[in-house]
């Protein structure tokens, strides 16, 4: 299940609808990403985060279906936001259920490194000098490089 949406979303309602009614899960592992208030040395009054409608949800589905062939995962939930975000609010939610706690974990892990690397998300931060937008760090992609075959 993937939504990109503007409203925010319920964590405990996300894990009871990742676990609804599926014996096999043993395991699931979650990521709960916050809008911070502090970037790059800059305080941050908020965020706008924009996305190309269809393209976006393609890409996460094209990471969700790259981690199930990893890992045997029971089910997966991702949900991110997008719109105007203030200081800790919920960005993004994944989860991720496995039968062992090792595949649910790495699991998580590649779909947030690759969510933060490969999905066309824009983020425009506003701070006291102005508005600017984000690029991705050097060190989302080493993190996701890691997933890379060698």
């Amino acid at each position: 299940m993937i939504r990109v949406q503007t409203d925010d979303f319920d964590v405990a309602r996300e894990l009871a609808a990742l676990r609804a009614g599926n014996p096999a899960i043993g395991a699931v592992a979650m990521f709960v990403g916050l809008v911070r208030d502090i970037n790059e040395g800059a305080q941050v009054g908020g965020m706008t985060l924009e996305h190309y409608p269809g393209m976006t949800e393609k890409s996460l589905q094209r990471i969700v279906d790259d981690a199930r062939q990893q890992w045997p995962l029971q089910a997966v939930r991702v949900i991110h936001r997008v719109g105007p975000l203030a200081p800790l609010d919920q960005i993004v939610f994944v989860g991720v259920a496995s039968a062992h706690r090792g595949d649910a974990f790495a699991a998580c892990e590649f779909i947030m490194d690759y969510l933060k690397t490969q999905a066309p998300f824009w983020k425009l931060e506003h701070t006291a000098e102005g508005a600017r937008w984000v690029d991705a760090r050097e060190s989302d992609q080493q993190a996701a490089d890691r997933w890379a075959p060698r």
